[in-house]
């Protein structure tokens, strides 16, 4: 039973409990009774056991075991060794309830059944390594995840740590602690001469920790035993070397601020919104990690008032930035003639800029960008950062540098850049912002699909490799599953996901809605998005140019048909889709049976579990061929490779 409160009288915080001997106005409380099994590990207990968990009297433990006999909750029996056992009539409750282990040597956790606010504190200090399909989560806890924990102070933190742990661990808190300081050893300052400097916490760091990991490139010359000048152009680079060897660099440059830009918000930013926007004036740079549809874009934006300076907005693609600009112009005093847009389309430099990762990168343009003292750089869908030709972005001068992004992970294991070329996460509290109502939690399904006939079915087991894979995405039953799934939810607007474009069309084409794809031109794409978001349309099929940079606030409903070797990031977008401020929230994952799919569609729904986010399965009627194949020889051709 996960302990909530530092209380050492539990009863003194359940609602409706008057007192020690566990019992209201409405009788005894089954939770003591469970609370106790649990804590003991066994079925059934004795008296004398109760009473010394419960701290109570032998005569009072019986009186409270036998209120729950006589409420049917429990029953008594008598036994050779010890007079009374007493065990619980509804064993199911036994498995259903929450458990959380502790393997401190490992710091590792396990959790069955966990309540959604476990899964969210968890998300805020652990990594989720799997899940399974009865319910258990396996969590680690990682010097990344303490170095990068949303917390203030190591007592906040340690808090939150107690909150989910059945007991507290002081060998866990001891190396919480050292990770925690740890993050604080090295900083990067701006010397009164106007060059950087990497001090560090002792002079034992500095000479056989940053001296020995960086070269006569990145380290120009010693200044103390403590201090030493860096090179302007290697500044990311030290910082990813030394965070890679377990130091992250706290950076805390005075960075030019760029010619004054007064900029009004013109609507009023909710109370986490403004925490972000607090957050980050603290730290001058950092990611915010929020679940889609809790206004990311209007902090920045609230951000951008704030510092009242020229802005440079980042963005992976054409859509994201008109997007960007109508934001502007609908939620601030900015003029359309101070608000520029740098890609294939338009080429304009203006005191607000929104340019495309890849135009910001290139040789031909870099110049233009590089002769202006930003006041901030916002860096939209930044997994992309790590990327080698969107990186070259994170070396432009700034003071205050801001990520935005609903889940910053890559298949690459290379998110680590993401924090250490931008700053560390804000905003993480997924499941305040569900609680709150503020972001509607979308309900996740896995649902494994048969094959529609032997045909298909058989071709999947005579190929191997990419084909495999694609011929089980594209299992034929999947468009009959989508078919029910549309009608079982008839009043609402729909997104249906594909990864490959022949299956798009044929979709497409049974059931006469538009198929989004990379080949559609541009204002086509842009004329069915906005006859979507006004509700002329109720169903779109939507290929990977649908997973990021497309505003569709009023789908209630996902259906992912394909796409599963995709990346985790990928399924959070997807499901974000669904997030909304109001209503019912819906995705479906299908996978088809008895194939690699399965374990996709898990891995990559994992993130959204991560962040508090229950997924469950389903397994559709079988339609007669029900028989697993040996995927194991294709599991490395299956396996995605790196993003892109």
């Amino acid at each position: 039973m996960t302990d909530t409160g530092d209380s050492d009288d539990a009863t003194s915080e359940r609602p409706g409990v008057d007192g020690p001997d566990g019992t209201d106005a409405d009788g005894p409380d089954a939770d003591l009774f469970y609370d106790a099994l649990e804590s003991l590990g066994r079925p059934v207990l004795t008296a004398t056991r109760y009473a010394q968990l419960r701290e109570c009297t032998h005569e009072e433990a019986v009186a409270e075991l036998d209120a729950l006999v006589d409420s049917e909750t429990a029953e008594r029996l008598d036994v050779a060794n010890d007079p009374v056992v007493w065990y619980p009539v509804d064993w199911a409750r036994m498995t259903d309830r929450e458990r959380v282990i502790l393997f401190p040597d490992r710091r590792e956790i396990v959790v069955d059944q966990p309540e959604q606010f476990t899964r969210a504190q968890l998300s805020q200090f652990a990594h989720l390594v799997e899940t399974t399909g009865s319910g258990a989560y396996k969590y680690e806890i990682r010097q990344e995840d303490i170095w990068q924990a949303p917390y203030e102070t190591l007592d906040d933190l340690l808090g939150t740590v107690r909150s989910v742990l059945p007991e507290r661990s002081d060998p866990l808190e001891s190396w919480i602690r050292s990770q925690y300081e740890r993050a604080n050893k090295f900083r990067l300052r701006t010397h009164e001469d106007g060059y950087t400097v990497l001090e560090a916490q002792t002079a034992d760091l500095m000479g056989n920790v940053a001296r020995q990991k960086l070269d006569d490139d990145q380290l120009r010359a010693p200044i103390s035993e403590t201090e030493s000048w860096v090179a302007e152009e290697s500044i990311a680079a030290v910082k990813r070397i030394l965070y890679e060897a377990g130091y992250p660099v706290r950076d805390e440059r005075d960075l030019e601020r760029g010619e004054p830009l007064p900029v009004e918000l013109e609507l009023e930013l909710r109370s986490y919104q403004k925490q972000w926007v607090s957050n980050f004036l603290e730290t001058a740079s950092g990611v915010l990690v929020g679940p889609p549809g809790s206004g990311k874009t209007v902090a920045a934006l609230g951000i951008l008032s704030e510092i009242e300076g020229e802005t440079l907005i980042l963005v992976p693609g054409r859509e994201l930035a008109s997007q960007w600009r109508d934001e502007l112009l609908a939620r601030t005093d900015l003029d359309p003639e101070q608000i520029g847009e740098y890609h294939g389309g338009q080429k304009e430099i203006r005191p607000v800029t929104i340019a495309t990762y890849r135009t910001a990168g290139m040789d031909r343009h870099r110049q233009l960008f590089d002769s202006r003292e930003w006041g901030l750089i916002v860096y939209d869908e930044v997994h992309h950062i790590s990327a080698p030709v969107y990186r070259r972005s994170a070396d432009l001068q700034t003071r205050h540098r801001l990520g935005l992004s609903s889940s910053p992970v890559r298949e690459d294991d290379n998110e680590s850049d993401i924090f250490t070329l931008i700053g560390p996460p804000i905003g993480t509290d997924w499941d305040g912002l569900f609680e709150a109502g503020y972001v509607a939690e979308p309900e996740v399904e896995i649902r494994f699909v048969p094959w529609g006939d032997r045909e298909a079915r058989n071709q999947y087991v005579s190929s191997e490799g990419h084909e495999r894979r694609q011929l089980a995405a594209t299992n034929p039953a999947k468009l009959s599953e989508i078919e029910a799934l549309l009608g079982a939810h008839p009043d609402e607007q729909a997104l249906v996901f594909v990864e490959y474009l022949d299956q798009g069309r044929a979709y497409a084409d049974a059931l006469g809605v538009p198929f989004i794809s990379g080949e559609m031109p541009h204002a086509r794409r842009e004329q069915y998005f906005e006859q979507f978001r006004n509700g002329t349309l109720s169903t779109l099929i939507v290929s990977r140019v649908g997973d990021e940079g497309i505003d569709l606030p009023s789908a209630a409903l996902a259906i992912v048909a394909s796409g599963l070797g995709g990346s985790r990031r990928q399924g959070t977008q997807r499901a974000g889709r669904t997030m909304r401020p109001t209503g019912r929230a819906q995705m479906y994952v299908l996978a088809t049976q008895g194939t690699r799919e399965e374990e996709f569609a898990r891995r990559r729904m994992r993130h959204l579990a991560e962040k508090g986010v229950r997924v469950t399965e389903t397994t559709v009627e079988s339609g007669g061929f029900e028989e697993r194949v040996d995927d194991s020889a294709d599991d490395a051709a299956e396996e995605p490779g790196p993003e892109e």
